[in-house]
C-alpha cells in the first residue's frame, strides 16, 4: 500500500505533508489522520439508478468512516475514465474502484495500476481485460440472469401465441449491463420462432434519448404496429418509451402494450402499480456497501471474492405495496 505514516513535528510541515500524500489532518490540526485514499471513476448520471450508485458510494467511503474519496465523473466518456485513473496512480491513491463505461480497452491503463501496486475493484458493469489479475474484485449485478428473469416471464405469459411483436431498446452499447440484457434477449428470440423482432434501437440508458428514438420509429410507420412487448433496458428506457407509446395512441399494461424495464427504481415501481410498467426487474444500485467489504477484507489482510453478486429480483403489478415503495432507497 502506498499510504504515508509520518510523525509530524510542526504545523507547516503536518500541512505540507497532506497536500502532497491526500492525507487529511485531524481535528487537533497536530497530526495527520491515517484514512484510506479511494479514487473512484463513477461512469456519469445517465439514470435514476445511476445516480442512487453514486449516492451509496459517497455515503460510504467518508472521512468518518475512515476514507478519504476522490469522486470523479466520467460524463460516458471512456477516454475521461482512463484519464482520471491515470490520476489516481499520479496521486498514490490506496484503491481504484471504477464503474466501466464499456467493457473494452482497460488493458494498458490497468497494467499501469498493476505496477504500481494499486488494487482495482470494478463495480456494476465488467471490464474484457486478457489478465484476470489486474481485476481484484467485482461487485454488481448478473445482468444475462436479469435479462433471463424477463424472458421466463414474456414465455409464461403469451404462451404459444401466433405471433410476439416485440420492440427492443438497447442501453449504452458495449456497457455489461447492454451486453448481457441484449443476449438475453437475443436467446429468447432464437428459442421461439414466433417472437417477431419489429425493430431494435438505441436508448443509451436515457429517458430523453429513447422518446426521441421511438417517436421517430412510431413516425416512420404506416399503419402504426401491432406492439406487444417493449422490452427496455433500463427504467429510464421505459418512462421514455411509455411517453412516446402514449402519445401515439397506444396503451401500456395488461391486455395492451407490456413494457419491460431494468433496475426497479421507486419511480419504476409506481409505474408498476400503475400498471404501465408491466415486469420491472432489480439491479439493486447501492452497491457501496459491498465495495467496502472488499477493501475491509483486504485491510485485514485477506483475499476478497473475485465476484460479488447482488441478488435478482422481479416486479408485476400485483408486487408492489405501499411498504416496499416506502422502503425504497432509489
Amino acid at each position: 500500500m502506498k499510504r504515508v505514516w509520518a510523525a509530524l513535528l510542526l504545523t507547516a510541515a503536518a500541512l505540507a505533508l497532506v497536500l502532497y500524500s491526500g492525507r487529511q489532518p485531524a481535528e487537533t490540526g497536530e497530526e495527520t489522520e491515517d484514512l484510506i485514499v479511494v479514487g473512484m471513476s463513477q461512469v456519469g448520471a445517465e439514470s435514476d439508478w445511476r445516480v442512487a450508485n453514486s449516492e451509496s458510494m459517497k455515503a460510504v467511503f467518508t472521512e468518518e468512516n475512515g476514507y478519504r474519496l476522490l469522486f470523479e465523473d466520467a460524463k460516458q466518456k471512456p477516454e475521461n475514465q482512463f484519464s482520471s485513473i491515470r490520476r489516481f496512480i499520479q496521486q498514490q491513491v490506496d484503491y481504484i474502484v471504477v464503474m466501466p463505461v464499456e467493457e473494452s480497452g482497460w488493458d494498458s491503463v490497468l497494467q499501469e495500476a498493476s505496477a504500481a501496486g494499486i488494487p482495482v475493484i470494478v463495480v456494476d458493469r465488467k471490464v474484457d481485460v486478457q489478465d484476470e489479475t489486474l481485476i481484484t474484485a467485482r461487485v454488481g449485478a448478473d445482468f444475462y440472469a436479469e435479462g433471463m428473469e424477463a424472458v421466463r416471464w414474456m414465455e409464461q405469459t403469451y404462451k404459444d401465441p401466433a405471433q410476439l411483436n416485440i420492440i427492443h431498446i438497447q442501453g449504452t452499447h458495449g456497457s455489461t449491463a447492454q451486453i448481457g440484457r441484449t443476449q438475453a434477449l437475443e436467446d429468447g428470440l432464437a428459442a421461439h420462432e414466433t417472437w417477431n423482432l419489429l425493430t431494435r434501437m438505441d436508448g443509451d440508458f436515457t429517458r430523453a434519448k429513447t422518446y426521441e428514438a421511438m417517436t421517430a420509429y412510431l413516425e416512420s410507420c404506416e399503419p402504426l404496429p401491432q406492439i406487444h412487448v417493449v422490452y427496455c433496458e433500463n427504467d429510464n428506457e421505459a418512462f421514455g418509451a411509455i411517453q412516446a407509446l402514449e402519445a401515439f395512441g397506444y396503451t401500456c399494461g395488461k391486455d395492451a402494450v407490456a413494457v419491460i424495464s431494468f433496475d426497479a427504481t421507486r419511480e419504476a415501481l409506481e409505474y408498476c402499480r400503475q400498471g404501465k410498467i408491466s415486469l420491472t426487474v432489480e439491479c439493486d444500485p447501492l452497491l457501496g456497501p459491498l465495495v467496502e467489504e472488499v477493501i475491509r477484507d483486504m485491510e485485514a489482510g485477506k483475499a476478497p471474492e473475485k465476484e460479488r453478486h447482488v441478488k435478482v429480483r422481479a416486479f408485476r403489478q400485483e408486487d408492489i405495496t405501499d411498504a416496499l415503495l416506502e422502503g425504497r432507497q432509489y
